[in-house]
């Protein structure tokens, strides 16, 4: 369950993190740098980020060893790069705050241009720290088992060809059912307003302890979303089929599955730890970032 906890502990070194292939984010990360000097703090970041961070920036070699000595980092970037980093990051327990730079950026806690607003509340203690549940993904396979941690969802599902796969889901022991599908979408509460909303899924609020299973244009009309518990052990079996089988993390391609493979999910020791403002709640963002609207009478 995610825990909101304000982390009073002082902030002197922040990290920056951000896609150098998107030009638009060099200024960007100028002013952030320039606005976190003013502050009296000290402005870390990794290779490619510290080349328009300044020259009095110290380099890191990558996330991680950026989350190791940083008391925050700031990722600049939209949901997929949240997702990278917080992956990277997360058995170092540092808070993220990500700074929109995208398009949608659901998970980041700030747009670019209320960055001075922002940092002002995070000097100023105004926060609070999102214990995002992740999960964990291993494969049993003749070449070898694989392990992947995901925070928003694990997916396994056809390759280019059009032709349904068939997929056989056991909850904690018991047999669910046997999908014939484009695919299946294990989603975390975070992962929830991601791909397995555009499947059809419920949206989930954060601190709901559940996992969300959604098949992926299910052959049986009838196979809907199902909602089980975060301490639940899922196992997914492949069985024969005709077209490329493929297991994904946070939409990265991790592993091709062959029939017979087994796929084990559970819920993740690790947890990514996502910095929310004072006055952002899990809803406004709904209503904001969906365009949710009500009724016009």
């Amino acid at each position: 369950m995610p825990i909101l906890k304000p982390n009073k502990t002082k902030i002197q070194k922040v990290g920056f993190i951000a896609n150098p292939d998107k030009v638009v984010r060099r200024d960007i990360v100028r002013r952030a740098a320039s606005l976190v000097r003013e502050a009296g703090r000290q402005v870390l970041a990794d290779p490619d980020t510290s080349r328009f961070a300044g020259s009095d920036t110290l380099t890191l070699p990558d996330s991680p060893e950026l989350a190791s000595v940083c008391d925050l980092l700031l990722v600049f970037g939209g949901d997929g790069t949240m997702l990278r980093v917080a992956r990277e990051t997360a058995s170092k327990k540092t808070p993220i705050m990500g700074v929109n730079t995208g398009s949608l950026g659901f998970l980041t806690a700030t747009p670019a241009n209320e960055l001075e607003v922002a940092l002002k509340k995070i000097w100023q203690d105004r926060y609070s720290i999102d214990r995002m549940p992740m999960l964990e993904a291993s494969t049993q396979q003749e070449e070898g088992p694989q392990k992947v941690v995901a925070m928003n969802d694990v997916v396994i599902s056809r390759g280019a060809i059009p032709r349904l796969i068939e997929l056989e889901v056991t909850v904690d022991g018991e047999k669910l059912t046997r999908y014939r599908c484009d695919g299946l979408i294990v989603s975390t509460p975070a992962g929830s307003t991601a791909y397995s909303l555009a499947a059809g899924g419920a949206v989930v609020t954060p601190n709901a302890d559940v996992f969300t299973l959604t098949p992926i244009c299910p052959h049986t009309l009838s196979n809907r979303s199902v909602i089980i518990s975060l301490n639940a052990r899922i196992e997914i079996i492949v069985h024969k089929h005709r077209a490329e089988t493929f297991l994904s993390a946070d939409g990265q391609v991790q592993a091709e599955l062959f029939p017979s493979d087994r796929v084990i999910l559970h819920r993740s020791r690790q947890r990514a730890r996502l910095v929310r403002l004072d006055n952002r709640s899990f809803f406004a963002t709904l209503r904001h970032k969906l365009n949710w609207s009500g009724s016009s009478v």
